[in-house]
This record gives C-alpha cells, structure tokens and sequence, in this order.
C-alpha cells in the first residue's frame, strides 16, 4: 500500500464518518436515541478503522519480509560470484607469477 492509497483510504474513512454524524444529527429521533447512534456509529467506525488498520501493518510486514529476503539472496549471490572472480584473478596472477620466475630464470642463466 503507498502513501497515497493511504491518504485516499484515511480521507474516505474521514468522510465517512462526518457524514454518518451529520445525517445522525439531523435525523429527527430523540436525542437519547441520536446519541445511542452516534456512539454505536463511532464503535463500528472505530472498529473498521482497527481491522483496516491491523491489516495494512500486517501487508507491510509481509512485504518488508519479502524485500529482505530478496535483498539477502542477492547479496549472497553477490558474495559468491565475488569469490569465484577472486579466486580466478589469484589462479591467474599465480600464473603470471610462475611464467615471470621462469622468464627470470632463462635471463639469469
């Protein structure tokens, strides 16, 4: 989920709720009864709000785990073709060395 879905969802949830409150407000039942209303109204509000809320972290946190353990492939991957590079460029400057201790010895004799 992005910031903006984010924002949308907060700004929906937000409307939402003013709107059920005025159309609460203005509705003519009894003020004992629009009160009784507007507390259930904040309960359901608060409680999608919770579970919306509860799974957007638990989206992220699926995600982040995700991202990590893509991150720690390739850096394993990474280490490992290093290494191998490594260890051709050291196969092949001890080749190089041995050719120049042989060259060296044909000039010495």
């Amino acid at each position: 989920m992005t910031n903006n879905d984010g924002n949308i969802l907060l700004a929906l949830l937000t409307g939402a709720a003013i709107g059920a409150g005025i159309g609460i407000l203005y509705a003519p039942d009894k003020g004992i009864e629009t009160r009784h209303k507007i507390k259930q109204k904040v309960g359901e509000t608060t409680h999608d709000l919770s579970e919306r809320i509860s799974h957007a972290k638990e989206e992220l946190t699926k995600t982040a785990n995700e991202k990590k353990d893509a991150f720690d492939r390739k850096l394993d991957e990474a280490i490992s073709t290093m290494s191998y590079k490594a260890d051709d460029i050291i196969a092949t400057l001890e080749r190089k060395l041995e050719d120049l201790k042989k060259k060296n010895a044909q000039f010495q004799k």
